[in-house]
């Protein structure tokens, strides 16, 4: 019995670390864009490398679970739940490429764009309705783009974080 849990569990392990050597790089790009920290110098975005950690680590632990479920889709779902609970706390961006975004617009930008996960999930995945997914995903692009009519929020212009 020992030996037969023994062999369940390093295969296990060969399985997940197949699917880690072919996902790890995009998911680590994906959590450093939600994080909006800097790539280089290389160990900046360790907020990114956290959060995915712990992603990972879930997605390990409930491996045996995943029957059929697509591992990469499970781990990127809890990337984003966990960036979302940590970002409401009290993080705020540190010079990343998409740092001139909320993160609301940085997580539905992410996923949406980057990641090409289709409006009804995304909707499905943050608990709003589809229309609210495209108006933030809409103004997400026009503030990238430099086309978005700045807001005053709590005080202060968004034009002033936006500014290149």
């Amino acid at each position: 019995m020992r030996e037969r849990q023994a062999v369940l569990q390093r295969q296990r392990a060969r399985e997940f670390e197949a699917f880690m050597a072919g996902a790890a790089g995009r998911l680590l790009h994906t959590a450093t864009l939600l994080t909006a920290e800097p790539v280089d110098p290389p160990g900046a975005n360790r907020r990114a490398q956290r959060i995915l950690t712990a992603a990972l680590a879930r997605t390990y632990a409930d491996w045996d679970r995943l029957h059929g479920e697509d591992p990469y889709n499970r781990t990127r779902q809890d990337l984003a739940v966990r960036f979302a609970r940590e970002t409401w706390r009290h993080h705020r961006p540190r010079g990343g490429l998409l740092d001139r975004l909320t993160p609301q617009e940085r997580l539905v930008l992410v996923l949406r764009l980057y990641e090409g996960v289709p409006e009804e999930q995304t909707a499905a995945l943050l608990g709003v309705p589809v229309d609210r997914i495209r108006a933030v995903c809409n103004r997400a692009v026009a503030t990238m783009r430099g086309t978005r009519v700045p807001t005053v929020r709590r005080g202060r212009s968004r034009s002033s974080r936006a500014a290149p």
